[in-house]
């Protein structure tokens, strides 16, 4: 059993008696420089058998963590936690490698709680976003309008420059450096910037949109603007009607087949954090243009494949849903997706060619679904009047995976 526990800026007085104990009665102490520091050197009534040993958790944590547990034998270990280890901490990762039969928590107040009391925040109300070895861009899809955003792990001029850039500069930032120690500061990040973040701290934002920007919803159907694209692009009004289709729910995963711009897996991921995406496609350039947007519209962790399908879907994990947005007439590339799709998974295919349209026609008569047809007109100049235009009309198949087969 490998006890795990959270501990506070304010060090050893802050911890419960349960946690004292626990850090007490231990063979070994696992934690950060830090953290072990916190810890005072003899331990005020320490019943094991002499002073614990005290490790450095290993960098990088992830490929190093399971040899130094395994090398620790059955000896009583102690891991320390900043706060609560199960909110982005070790303690969720110990539990993944070694079940929860395992590990015993003792957490601490989380420096989200702590924010949040500082600054009256109803913590329920609250957005966070941790950028602990994750890229920042994953705060764009949360910021909106009178929103307010917690953010772990990133520097007051780094958050400060993507709200320039996303279109929130008026927002309020706030830095919460050191919470529950004597040296607690809470102070603005603008203008102070780098200056203001000193020890662990909390980014808290206020989101307020800067003079004339536009904010982007969740709801799939950006604006065909919001994409850099080549005009290899599922237009707005297609892609909001596709996206229904594939009806993502949290922590799925979808693969795009021929994914130009990446636009449906892109606002795919943008429904839910937990939701994960693959963008096949065959031109590099445009592989690269999705990776753009990517980290321009907030989904940074879209993974992104270049080759042709269906030779570049070996070895993916298997889908809840396949979006086939261009090469369905290629040999045995349909087949392929439908026999890797997860019982109860989604295929949709789009075709505004009458050769794809007719590629679906027969496989819509051969698994059922559905099959319809969107016709979309925009009004345009017509000399000094306003008339329709029309857009290529879209065929659109979808199918659900009712079984195995």
């Amino acid at each position: 059993m490998i006890t795990v526990v959270g501990i506070g800026a304010d060090g050893w007085p802050g911890l419960a008696p349960a946690s004292r104990r626990a850090i007490a009665s231990a063979q070994v102490l696992v934690g950060s420089r830090r953290q072990l520091d916190l810890v005072p050197d003899p331990i005020p009534d320490g019943d094991g058998p002499g002073a614990p040993a005290r490790i450095l958790l290993p960098s990088p944590l992830l490929p190093n963590l399971p040899p130094l547990l395994e090398s620790l034998g059955d000896r009583e270990v102690c891991v320390l936690a900043s706060g609560d280890p199960m909110f982005y901490g070790i303690g969720s990762t110990l539990v993944r490698l070694l079940g929860a039969d395992r590990v015993r928590v003792l957490p601490h107040v989380s420096s989200v709680s702590l924010a949040c009391a500082r600054l009256g925040w109803p913590v329920e109300q609250v957005e966070v976003v941790s950028a602990v070895g994750r890229p920042l861009a994953a705060l764009r899809p949360v910021l909106a309008p009178g929103r307010r955003v917690l953010v772990l792990g990133s520097s007051p001029a780094a958050v400060t420059s993507l709200l320039d850039e996303a279109g929130y500069a008026a927002s309020t930032v706030t830095v919460l450096s050191d919470l529950g120690a004597a040296t607690e500061t809470v102070r603005p990040a603008r203008p102070a910037g780098e200056a203001a973040a000193t020890g662990l701290h909390v980014i808290a934002i206020e989101c307020a949109p800067a003079p004339g920007a536009e904010p982007l919803p969740r709801v799939p159907g950006l604006p065909d603007e919001a994409f850099e694209h080549d005009g290899q692009l599922t237009k707005r009004e297609v892609r909001a009607v596709t996206l229904s289709r594939l009806a993502p729910l949290p922590g799925e995963l979808l693969w795009d087949v021929g994914a130009g711009a990446g636009s449906i897996a892109i606002e795919w991921m943008r429904t839910h954090p937990s939701c994960r995406a693959v963008a096949i496609e065959c031109h590099p350039e445009r592989a690269e243009r999705i990776r753009r947007n990517a980290e321009t519209l907030g989904v940074p962790a879209l993974q992104v494949v270049e080759g042709t399908a269906p030779a570049a879907l070996d070895g993916l994990p298997a889908p809840d849903a396949v979006f086939v947005g261009g090469g369905a007439t290629a040999p045995g590339l349909i087949e392929r997706c439908w026999s890797a799709l997860r019982p109860g998974g989604r295929l949709v295919a789009n075709a505004v060619t009458l050769e794809t349209e007719a590629v679906l026609a027969d496989w819509y008569g051969g698994l059922g679904g559905d099959l319809v047809r969107l016709a979309v007109q925009r009004a345009a100049p017509v000399g000094g009047f306003t008339g329709w235009r029309a857009a290529m009309p879209v065929t659109i198949w979808t199918a659900t995976k009712k079984d195995t087969r």
